[in-house]
Parts: structure tokens; C-alpha cells; sequence
């Protein structure tokens, strides 16, 4: 455990740290254009690259249903639960009188703080964060559990599900350009065609040059989350974010993990869906709070605390997996 708990966190702390201290000597644009980077050419050759190792053939097919199950149940439990956040977790923006404002809250705001809530208790970054861990502590046996939960999340969670939460709660858009948003997801396309070619002999320097990419992406992605953290303007609003971290990064693992060991998987898959299902707040909440004018205190606040929630329950998860 020692040994996974180093592989884990060296990279981690290292990185995150490098972003956040070197994030003032940075242009404006260098974050920009590296998330974009990430997004569009890094993580999908890193999936594309991943899908090529990993083995598929054990009880795969049942990562959608895990990660379709992690979505509904964090929706569930975040829905049930956001009276106490309502009661308990003013914005800033209500204090002017906290004992009517807990009971009554203008409704648009309501519906934007309601809206920006739920997203930063379903949605996980499984790409940047979930992937990382996973490929530093996972045999490559098992790592197609974090795979295709990862794209399925990127898909069907951020895409799917985010898209619609974020648009019934704030502005709506038009449909067309959700369809879009679904159908241009990168990851995807790249899992698929990764699936095609799985056939397919490459050269080795080919090969090589995937595998060196892979190992490219992991530090290039924990300075960006560092980055983004450092530039983070709410961290003083951490207490929004107490409910939402608690519902991601510990009751939905725990959920999932129960469920995992309920039907008698491998040791290896309870911990791949365990990580992925506690995986931090992602990026695209806050990008869907700003393009759907949702609050964005609780989106920031959540993705400061959930990160660091992670590196604290990553001991935890790591002994569910040494001990199952």
C-alpha cells in the first residue's frame, strides 16, 4: 500500500503544486490553450492509447451500468439532500438576512444555486484526475474498468446529463447545440476508433510515441488542475461546498463500492469504480455554471474542496483494494 500510496500522490502533490507556484509567472493564454490542448488532442490519444493495453474481455459491459448508477445516485442523494444545504449553506449573495432567506429565496436564484449544486455533485473529473491515479496504481488488466467509466462519464455524465441539468436550472439553449456538444466529446471518437483498430499491428515507434504521450498527459494535467485551482477567486466560500464534496468524494464511492463488492467483482474493479465515482468535481461544472449563468460560488468552492478531499480518502480507497 505504501508503494500505490507514493505512485499516487508523488504525482499529485508534485504537479498541483508546480501549477499553483507557477501559475503568476504564466501568460494569460498558456492555461487556456493547455486545457483546449488537453481536451481536444492529450486525453483522447491517452484513451485511445489505454484502450490498446487493456484487456477487455472480463465483466466490462457492466461499467456503463456502474457509471449510468453513479450519476442517477448522486442526483438522488444531492436532490434529497439540498434542503440542508438550502437551510445551512447561505451564498454570500443571500446574507443580507439569513433567517428569511434560508426560507425563501428568489426563485431565480434558487434555481441557478440548485442547478450549480447538483452539478457539483454528479459531475467527476474521471478524465484528468480518475485516469492519472488510476493508471499509476492499476494493473492493465483492470484498467479498462477506469477507461470506458471515464469516457462513458465524459459522454453521458458531463455532455448528457450535465447539459440538461445546467440548462433546465439556468438559461436554456437550443437542443441542437447539446446534440453538437454530445457528438463532438473527443474522448469518444477516440474510444471508438481505438475499438476499431484494436486489430491493427502498429510499428513500434508508433506505439512508443503513444505510450510516451501517455506519460506526457498526467503531469501536463495535475499543473493545469494547480493552475486552475490557483486561480480559483472564491476559495473563502469553501463552506458552500461542504455538502456537494461529502456527496462526491465519499457517499458515492462508498455507494458504488458496496454495490461493486455486492455483486462479487474482482478486488481490482471495486477500486477502479470506487476512484472513478470519487473522483473531484470536474472542470465542466463550472464551465457549464458560466455558459448557463448558474452560481458559480458553489461550482469553484467545490472543485478547491473535492480535490483536496480526494487526497485524503485516496489512503482509504487504496486499503478497500489491498483488503478486498
Amino acid at each position: 500500500m505504501t508503494e500505490a500510496l507514493v505512485a499516487s500522490y508523488w504525482p499529485l502533490i508534485t504537479w498541483i503544486g508546480l501549477g499553483m507556484i507557477g501559475c503568476r509567472w504564466l501568460p494569460g493564454m498558456i492555461p487556456y490553450w493547455l486545457g483546449r490542448g488537453l481536451y481536444w488532442l492529450g486525453v483522447p490519444i491517452e484513451v485511445f492509447s489505454l484502450v490498446r493495453q487493456t484487456d477487455f474481455s472480463q465483466m466490462i459491459g457492466l461499467v456503463p451500468v456502474f457509471a449510468l448508477s453513479t450519476l442517477a445516485v448522486g442526483f438522488f442523494v444531492a436532490q434529497l439532500s439540498y434542503p440542508l444545504q438550502r437551510r445551512w449553506f447561505i451564498p454570500q449573495w443571500l446574507i443580507v438576512n439569513p433567517t428569511q432567506a434560508s426560507l425563501f429565496l428568489p426563485i431565480a436564484e434558487d434555481r441557478a444555486y440548485r442547478g450549480s449544486y447538483l452539478l457539483a455533485s454528479v459531475l467527476g473529473n474521471t478524465g484528468f484526475v480518475g485516469l492519472a491515479i488510476a493508471i499509476q496504481v492499476m494493473s492493465p488488466e483492470h484498467l479498462g474498468w477506469a477507461v470506458f467509466f471515464a469516457v462513458t462519464q465524459n459522454v453521458i455524465g458531463t455532455y448528457g446529463c450535465g447539459v440538461l441539468i445546467a440548462s433546465y436550472y439556468g438559461r436554456a439553449t437550443q437542443g441542437w447545440t447539446q446534440v453538437k456538444d454530445l457528438l463532438t466529446v473527443p474522448s469518444l471518437w477516440a474510444f471508438l476508433l481505438s475499438m476499431a483498430l484494436r486489430p491493427v499491428e502498429f510499428p513500434t515507434g508508433l506505439e512508443t510515441a503513444l505510450n510516451t504521450e501517455v506519460n506526457l498527459v498526467i503531469p501536463l494535467a495535475f499543473i493545469l488542475i494547480g493552475i486552475r485551482l490557483r486561480q480559483l477567486p472564491n476559495w473563502q466560500s469553501l463552506k458552500l461546498a461542504l455538502l456537494p464534496t461529502l456527496i462526491k468524494v465519499l457517499i458515492l464511492p462508498l455507494l458504488m463500492g458496496g454495490l461493486a463488492w455486492g455483486v462479487g467483482l474482482h478486488r481490482e474493479a471495486i477500486f477502479a469504480l470506487v476512484l472513478m465515482a470519487g473522483t473531484p468535481t470536474a472542470f465542466a461544472a463550472l464551465i457549464l455554471a458560466e455558459e448557463y449563468e448558474l452560481n458559480r460560488d458553489i461550482t469553484t468552492s467545490s472543485i478547491a474542496l473535492s480535490t483536496i478531499g480526494i487526497l485524503a480518502l485516496l489512503p482509504l480507497w487504496l486499503l478497500i483494494l489491498e483488503k478486498t
